[in-house]
């Protein structure tokens, strides 16, 4: 499983950024996909994931800010991040699971929250 993402950038408090992430390779066998994000001297966290049946977790801080969602056609997630606050700055990873232990990462997208 190879994954792609893309979509981080700048943006002022307030705003808004969708985040990518195209899965190719054995996608057949990804249970669920998800984001990560690592901000500068913290552990890794878990943004939020979807199942391949369409449940999802988001992390607390990020409920009803973010939104994450997936085209099966395009084999693609994304992550809708409004509301945007300087602490939401970090590097965000697409991650996908496969049973029974695997875990799959994408290379990370800077996300800046800044004025």
């Amino acid at each position: 499983v190879q994954l792609q993402a893309s979509g981080g950038g700048l943006v002022q408090p307030g705003g808004s950024l969708r985040l990518s992430c195209a899965a190719s390779g054995s996608i057949f066998s990804i249970n669920a996909m998800g984001w990560y994000r690592q901000a500068p001297g913290k552990q890794r966290e878990l943004v939020t994931s979807i199942t391949s049946g369409g449940v999802t977790n988001y992390a607390d801080s990020m409920k009803g800010r973010f939104t994450i969602s997936r085209d099966n056609a395009k084999n693609t997630v994304y992550l809708q991040m409004n509301s945007l606050k300087p602490e939401d700055t970090a590097v965000y990873y697409c991650n996908a699971q496969v049973p029974p232990h695997m875990a799959y990462w994408g290379h990370g997208t800077l996300v800046t929250v800044s004025s």
